[in-house]
């Protein structure tokens, strides 16, 4: 079966090229053949996958309506609840919670024949930058095995950067979408805040986190963004706005529209990121964007506000995991103070341990004041600052990383490992839309990211130029080498 994208997939399934059961076993075969290396998947639903490809041929043979995703496989983020199956967050704790219900997000794309294939690996409770805090198992980028993939949903843009399967679901809290993205060269997207229902989504930054698409193409984001950005009853902060329909409002051409770039933000940018990221800038001009400079420099802050409110929120979020309501029960407590101590002492790792501590701490009766307020105040200058650059421009181009992935094990300092996600928090501060597509591969062949920003509902605006975008650069829809056989076209 040759390379395609979703859209491609499904259109092929609709004529008759290929049967759904086709398609699940070609990634379930792939998943069999590569995963071992990657580590994308912490399960597989191989059963329940090929049993709904059976009625989707079945739906097809006897001519009923078939949905936007029909035969499209898709794996999804282990925070992301499915009815029955482990939903474990990557963590210990959870290793025997089965989830009772599905995410409105999971039920939307199997209303549309999407397949669910698989749950994809991750930092645990989202909590990282490059899935090595995962509890279960290690995940590799398919571009170089010895670096990370991102996070914290590392799996999920491994599995589609490695075509184990054409979409994935992850999460975006600061930046967890569109990093591994970036690392792994593929398109990672964060939605505007309440745009798609959190609904069924195990919750670290309520504030912050949206359920975002990865995939390899804008335009396959896209059509998942038709699918799953509407309101839901069950999810208070979605938009009352009906979902949009992205595909039918795509342009041909962006020229005369304004792009801000925050130059003297990026001044201490690494020197072949910035390189990488002018050249993409170049492209815009290219296509006929006007580049206009803005000033977003209190964005030098948002890395301390986020982690502060960030963890605030997750320290309120995993009180409920305690052994008794959810999680494991430590087989040493005999107690009921030692059930909560020891439960969490082996359920959480360290670094939901660090960020459940620093969260107590700035919420305390001492320093709730001097810190988690005085954040929330720097939070709205931050909007503010990107409402005042948006009144000179459309949108706003940035670099998603300062640097291509790093090596696994090498970011031993976790204050080092937070700076890495300098270009992405602030836009979860702000509730905006953000993208990043690949780029271009630098000399040593890692995927660098180009990231575009728009304001609060304009989604469909920055998909379609980065649809437009992503043709002219120059990674071009590149696959890891790694992972390149098996598309013959037969």
């Amino acid at each position: 079966m040759e390379q395609l994208s979703a859209i491609q997939l499904r259109d092929a399934f609709l004529k008759g090229d290929y049967t759904a059961v086709a398609i699940t076993r070609f990634y379930l075969k792939r998943i069999e053949t590569y995963d071992s290396q990657i580590g994308a998947f912490l399960q597989v639903y191989e059963e329940k996958a090929l049993e709904q490809a059976e009625k989707l041929d079945e739906k097809r043979r006897n001519g009923e309506k078939l949905g936007k995703l029909a035969a499209v496989p898709f794996a999804i983020k282990a925070n992301i609840l499915i009815k029955g199956e482990i939903t474990s967050c990557a963590s210990r704790f959870l290793t025997n919670y089965r989830a009772p219900y599905n995410a409105t997000a999971i039920d939307l794309l199997l209303e549309e024949d999407a397949i669910l294939i698989g749950q994809t690996n991750m930092d645990e409770f989202a909590m990282g930058s490059s899935t090595e805090n995962s509890a279960l198992q290690k995940s590799y980028n398919p571009w170089n095995l010895n670096c990370t993939p991102g996070g914290s949903s590392g799996g999920s843009a491994a599995a589609v950067a490695a075509r184990l399967c054409p979409i994935s679901l992850g999460s975006d809290t600061g930046g967890s979408t569109r990093q591994p993205a970036s690392f792994c060269g593929v398109v990672g997207y964060k939605p505007t805040y309440g745009r798609v229902s959190r609904y069924g989504l195990v919750a670290f930054g309520s504030s912050l986190d949206q359920i975002g698409p990865i995939a390899t193409t804008s335009e396959d984001v896209a059509l998942v963004m038709e699918v799953i950005a509407k309101h839901c009853p069950n999810d208070s902060t979605t938009i009352q706005e009906g979902p949009e329909q992205y595909l039918e409002k795509f342009k041909q051409e962006i020229k005369g529209l304004k792009v801000g770039v925050p130059w003297d933000f990026l001044k201490e940018l690494e020197k072949t990121s910035k390189e990488a990221f002018e050249r993409g800038v170049e492209q815009l001009k290219a296509l006929g964007a006007e580049i206009v400079e803005v000033d977003l420099s209190i964005l030098k802050t948002s890395i301390a506000v986020y982690y502060i409110l960030a963890t605030a929120e997750a320290s309120t979020n995993l009180a409920r995991f305690d052994g008794i309501r959810y999680g494991q029960r430590s087989l040493k407590a005999h107690t009921l103070n030692e059930v909560y101590d020891f439960s969490k002492e082996e359920g959480f790792g360290p670094e939901v341990k660090r960020r459940i501590l620093l969260g107590t701490y700035v919420l305390s009766a001492g320093y709730q004041e001097a810190y988690y307020r005085k954040a929330q105040k720097v939070r709205t200058l931050i909007l503010r600052s990107y409402l005042a650059a948006f009144t000179k421009c459309d949108l706003i181009a940035m670099p998603v990383t300062p640097a291509a992935a790093f090596e696994i094990d090498s970011v031993k300092d976790p204050l080092q490992m937070y700076l890495g996600d300098i270009y992405s928090i602030g836009i979860n501060l702000a509730g905006l839309p953000a993208v990043s597509i690949p780029n271009e591969l630098s000399v040593e062949g890692k995927p660098l990211g180009f990231q575009l920003i728009a304001p609060q509902k304009q989604d469909c605006l920055l998909l379609n130029v980065a649809h437009l975008l992503e043709k002219k650069l120059p990674f071009n829809y590149a696959i890891p080498p790694l992972v390149k056989e098996n598309f013959d076209g037969k």
